[in-house]
């Protein structure tokens, strides 16, 4: 008797250590149906994008990257950039996205030349979709999708972009010391970027269109009282005229268009500044993130978290603000940095 109860309680502990490791191998392969197939999936590139790659990469977390219609960003269309640490002479824009682009693959990120078209955050894991149909899911999501600068639309706008034509003042005024340039616009970053230009340019001419500005009583102001800055209302750019030698291309004026009698006139100069805004590529995300009234996506207090746990944004996407190369990089770092202590919460 005594040993078939030894026997008994024997079988009884391996059925209890059968059931229990059941239950174990039950409840891991429950978690990894809620599991995403990537543990990081970043939507956009540019110094934001790429910066979040490399930081998640080096985490061995193995992130995917989808680059967009505008693999790196704004920066592509930039031809020279003297301020982003690291460069004593400079360095143009596509040399440096190429250059972060092969230093995150060089550490095991997967690019991808698709562009983002629909998402879905409502249940673990999240979801994904590119503009050719295929489904991916991942535990993180960092928007770096960033913000295209508004412009009027003609075509020697496009020709001689980079070449003095700019919709950047900060990052290109420096190249115009001494020369003459016009800034079309009428709001707050009009004022801004005029004003800023007056510390490199010799000359600074404002456009716009009507004769009342969008500004800010105080910009205005200030803009007015500036003797370096003068003022073509009620006028359009009705082309901008260069010179396009070898592939060598510079601006050397405008042609305006008074919008009450037609009369065009030449004005000579040597860059043009377009200051009618930017709008954040966030389109996919309308009814999904919180955003602003104009789509910069809202981020919480000291963090890239967004209103849905597990999805971070950085760069332009989120930033109204700085709009800079340089800033854009560290809230990548930031984005990667707060997409990595999440997943530490979910047990990686």
């Amino acid at each position: 008797m005594l040993g078939y109860l030894v026997i008994l309680n024997l079988f009884q502990d391996q059925m209890s250590q059968h059931i229990n490791l059941q239950r174990k191998l039950t409840m891991s392969q429950s978690i990894k149906v809620l599991r995403g197939q990537h543990k990081v999936i970043i939507i956009g590139s540019g110094p934001a994008g790429f910066t979040a790659a490399l930081y998640t990469a080096r985490a061995n977390l193995s992130p995917i990257m989808f680059e967009g219609s505008q693999p790196g960003g704004q920066l592509m269309i930039t031809t020279d950039i003297e301020n982003y640490p690291g460069f004593e002479n400079g360095i143009s824009g596509p040399v440096l996205m190429d250059t972060m682009r092969k230093q995150v693959q060089r550490f095991g990120t997967q690019a991808y030349y698709k562009t983002i078209t629909r998402v879905d955050f409502t249940s673990k894991p999240l979801k994904v979709w590119a503009d050719d149909g295929t489904e991916y899911t991942s535990d993180t999501v960092i928007v770096a999708t960033g913000a295209s600068a508004k412009y009027i639309g003609i075509e020697s706008e496009k020709k001689f972009m980079g070449f003095g034509v700019s919709a950047c003042a900060t990052c290109d005024g420096f190249f115009f010391r001494g020369q003459r340039v016009v800034v079309v616009g009428g709001g707050d970053t009009a004022m801004e970027e005029a004003n800023y230009l007056t510390h490199h340019a010799s000359e600074v001419t404002l456009i716009h269109r009507r004769e009342g500005f969008r500004a800010s009583k105080i910009m205005l102001e200030r803009v007015q009282k500036n003797e370096k800055i003068k003022f073509a209302l009620n006028t359009v750019i009705d082309e901008i005229v260069g010179t396009d030698e070898g592939g060598r291309k510079s601006v050397t004026g405008v042609n305006l268009k008074n919008v009450n009698t037609g009369e065009i006139t030449f004005h000579p100069c040597e860059g043009v500044f377009m200051a009618i805004g930017h709008q954040p590529n966030t389109d996919v995300f309308k009814g999904v993130l919180d955003m602003d009234g104009v789509g910069y996506l809202i981020t919480k207090k000291s963090s890239t978290a967004t209103n849905i746990p597990g999805v971070f944004a950085c760069g332009d996407a989120q930033d109204s603000y700085y709009r800079q190369a340089v800033t854009a990089a560290g809230t990548g770092c930031m984005s990667a940095i707060d997409a990595e202590r999440y997943l530490e919460t979910l047990g990686e």
